[in-house]
């Protein structure tokens, strides 16, 4: 058995203008607050000598490289993201964006949003419009059909509603 794993493939790269400025405001969180504090913890624990064995220096030096890692993640992230902030010409059609009613075969009824990969834990509701539900329910129209294959089987919803916010 080989430790090959092939690449996840990317994200999409659509995102809502206040997904991506939850992104700002966490990438300027991390830069100008969290990795200030934590370099001077790792200053002034380094002042007091063997760093081998100090525990609170070796600590700040693991946050440091976490927070290093999350601002290299976010600037990357954010410079190829397009920022959707208009809702499309044809607003019966579910698109980037959409909150989506479905209903499935026995009445229950939920609301989705499709949002990019980067906002699905920003809020419940959220669908990442990379999921197979959101790919099944783009470019549909109310009282379309829509069929999913899941690993608990095949199932089936109708769209009752289509609604844009932005």
């Amino acid at each position: 058995m080989s430790r090959y794993r092939p690449p996840r493939p990317k994200g999409s790269k659509f995102i809502t203008s206040a997904g991506a400025q939850r992104l700002k405001d966490e990438l300027d969180d991390l830069w100008l607050v969290q990795r200030p504090q934590v370099t001077r913890a790792v200053q002034e624990a380094a002042a007091q000598g063997d760093r081998s064995e100090n525990a609170e220096y070796i600590y700040g030096k693991r946050q440091l490289r976490e927070i290093d890692r999350r601002v290299r993640f976010l600037r990357q992230r954010l410079d190829g993201m397009v920022i959707v902030d208009q809702g499309p010409s044809d607003r019966t059609r579910v698109f980037f964006g959409a909150w989506v009613g479905i209903e499935d075969e026995n009445g229950n009824q939920a609301e989705y949003r499709v949002v990019g990969p980067d906002e699905i834990d920003a809020a419940p509701g959220y669908i990442s419009m990379d999921s197979p539900l959101a790919r099944a329910l783009m470019r549909k129209g109310i009282d379309d059909e829509v069929t999913v294959e899941s690993p608990g089987g095949t199932r089936t919803w109708w769209i009752v509603g289509i609604r844009y916010e932005y």
